[in-house]
């Protein structure tokens, strides 16, 4: 039987790959309603992070040493794996739909033209006073009206919860009323709008 050890990484790995190509259809989607070039972006990015860890997951299971009358268990991974992946590949056409700025139904189109929302993409600065916070102690939405969708970590892109700590240099995705991307902007990097 395979370590507790490889086993754990394992799973770990198989919910990476589940929470990203949710994420990815999440982000899909928004930026399609909200025709956010900077989403459909970081769904493509997302895209090949799946590709990479989708490989390096098959490759694991494949390692394991795992006796034959377990290997039947260890398939049914794997096929979860390569349906991840295609949710991932999914969420990456819908999103090309935006990068290719192909035109959307005219309904779709009135519906984006009258929305009130937009998307930033912001990176924090050492300056920035939401270093070191939760998001919930940072209270981005009731300072700014914005909802942080996802938070780019170095390679990593992390779904926000109330307790994830801001760091110095994570890019903030989030979405709401266009009045709020300027006071985002101030939040994350403020040495950009200081008084001259």
């Amino acid at each position: 039987m395979a370590s507790q050890e490889l086993f754990k990484k394992i799973v770990d790995m198989m919910v990476e790959l589940k929470d990203t190509s949710e994420l990815m259809l999440d982000l899909a989607y928004s930026s399609i309603l909200l025709n956010s070039k900077e989403l459909a972006e970081e769904v493509q990015a997302l895209e090949e992070h799946v590709d990479k860890l989708h490989t390096d997951f098959e490759l694991l299971v494949l390692s394991a040493g795992i006796p034959s009358e377990e290997s039947k268990n260890f398939l049914g991974l794997i096929r979860i794996g390569v349906v991840t992946e295609n949710i991932a590949d999914a969420a990456a056409q819908i999103a090309e739909v935006v990068l290719r700025e192909i035109k959307p139904h005219p309904v779709l189109a009135l519906a984006i033209e009258q929305a009130e929302e937009t998307v930033v993409r912001v990176q924090v600065s050492k300056m920035s006073s939401l270093i070191g916070k939760t998001l919930r102690e940072a209270q981005v939405h009731e300072e700014t009206g914005m909802w942080v969708l996802v938070v780019r970590r170095g390679g990593k892109w992390v779904r926000p919860s109330p307790d994830l700590r801001i760091h110095a240099g994570d890019v903030l995705i989030a979405s709401g009323y266009a009045e709020g991307e300027e006071d985002l902007k101030k939040l994350a990097s403020p040495e950009n709008y200081s008084s001259t």
